[in-house]
């Protein structure tokens, strides 16, 4: 069985995306809901150690509450997989790898939805880190390496710390190749790059590169310095993007070309 954990602040959110999909499920599961609309957790690896600590299934899934499972038949598939993973420390619907840049995964997220990664798998593959909307933890290994609460003392990067340091121990990450709805984009706000700095430090050792669903970080580098270098790719990428739309709009004007 699996145990579905959840901290939310939204119950409209939380209805309509995680519970609604969970509802149509095969088979049983255990469900933690953990309500922060009233602040009262001051982190998602505080909120996520107190729901898994009651957990009695033998595997922990920590979801958002705007994760929406696709089929009805998700959870059943998913356990069958899971026991199948050999050295299974971790698992997750997005993740990035090391020397292959990009986001591994099958999920879609946005309105309207889109795949969010630009590697599809078609099977289990291993990687560096996962992204924090959907993971899965053996209970057993839990119990063995909890969330990091020091560490991740906001609501960012609790997963990619718990991927490189379950690594340390000897387990894999992986990322599954099963979809699901994610209707944030997420964003990198000021707490991110908090927690970055915090990640980088006590990784920085053990990790010169730290791949994660929303680019690369070297850990040679102050977080201050990877930021710029973050904003200029962006601010890069945008002029070739708008670059590519005149020239698309000339050839068009002058019949030459299509959208």
């Amino acid at each position: 069985m699996i145990s579905v954990i959840c901290v939310y602040n939204n119950k409209a959110v939380l209805c309509n995306c995680l519970l609604k999909g969970l509802d149509r499920q095969s088979v049983d599961y255990e469900l933690i809901l953990l309500d922060n609309t009233g602040n009262n957790y001051r982190s998602a690896a505080e909120a996520l150690n107190n729901g898994g600590r009651d957990a009695k299934g033998d595997y922990l899934m920590f979801a958002h509450q705007d994760v929406q499972l696709f089929s009805k038949d998700w959870l059943e598939n998913v356990e069958s997989r899971l026991r199948l993973l050999p050295n299974l420390g971790i698992a997750g619907v997005a993740g990035n790898r090391e020397m292959i840049r990009g986001l591994v995964s099958n999920l879609k997220h946005g309105e309207p939805p889109r795949i969010a990664g630009n590697i599809e798998i078609d099977r289990p593959e291993k990687v560096q880190t996962l992204d924090e909307c959907l993971i899965l933890i053996p209970r057993a290994v839990f119990f063995l390496q909890k969330f990091d609460e020091e560490t991740c003392d906001d609501w960012h990067l609790y997963a990619v710390d718990y991927c490189l340091s379950i690594k340390k121990q000897g387990y894999d990450v992986y990322v599954i190749p099963d979809y699901v709805y994610h209707l944030s984009l997420g964003n990198l706000s000021k707490g991110y790059y908090r927690g970055l700095k915090k990640v980088i430090a006590k990784h920085k050792d053990a990790y010169p590169i730290i791949y994660v669903s929303v680019g690369v970080w070297n850990t040679a580098y102050p977080v201050s310095v990877l930021r710029l270098i973050k904003l200029k790719y962006k601010m890069i990428s945008r002029y070739l993007r708008f670059k590519g739309s005149v020239k698309r709009a000339a050839k068009y004007a002058m019949g030459r070309g299509s959208w």
